[in-house]
């Protein structure tokens, strides 16, 4: 089996979105490359899907916690931040992609990002109305130029029930482009 992503290590942010549960299937994906993905999910994710889901298919711990304590004397955060060659974020919320944007740091996921100086990807999936408010455009501008990419969202039938754009990125998308970035 070809394994493109052999070596690298992966943040996997998972944020509180429905779309939660593809973060299963991306986990078992990037696995499969040869990534070495490490699961990082805010209390928020944690509604929708359980760290033991992924813990199962990364093989590895979920991280849950800015204030686990890692190993050895450096705080976890600092540890995961410095081996990671990508952080993903999928599915992203307006909420964390606020707190990028801010460089506000409440939450391991949101510390990891300040800390982090690999390639960021973010895949957002939010109501179409939250993607489009001028605040989430502003903040979405902000990472960009910051040198964050993008990956979707997508149009299509949302959870809440309308149709429009919001739709996480297909997951299949979402693998091509960390190929993209890492097997280089």
């Amino acid at each position: 089996m070809d394994q493109p992503l052999a070596g690298r290590k992966i943040i996997l942010g998972v944020t509180g979105s429905i779309a939660a549960y593809k973060a299963a299937d991306l986990t078992s994906r990037l696995g499969k490359l040869g990534a070495e993905v490490t699961p990082v999910m805010t209390a928020a994710a944690q509604r929708f899907i359980t760290p033991l889901t992924l813990q199962t298919l990364a093989r590895q711990p979920v991280a849950t916690d800015l204030w686990d304590a890692g190993n050895g004397w450096r705080p976890g955060h600092i540890e995961l931040a410095e081996k990671a060659d990508l952080l993903l974020v999928a599915p992203a919320t307006a909420d964390v992609i606020a707190q990028f944007a801010g460089g506000l740091a409440p939450d391991l996921l949101s510390s990891l990002h300040l800390m982090a100086r690999c390639p960021v990807l973010i895949a957002p999936a939010m109501n179409g109305k939250m993607w489009t408010h001028p605040a989430t455009v502003a903040n979405v501008a902000t990472l960009k130029a910051r040198g964050v990419e993008f990956i979707g969202p997508e149009e299509g039938m949302l959870a809440c029930g309308y149709e429009g754009l919001g739709r996480l990125w297909a997951v299949d998308g979402i693998v091509e482009r960390v190929v993209a970035l890492l097997a280089g």
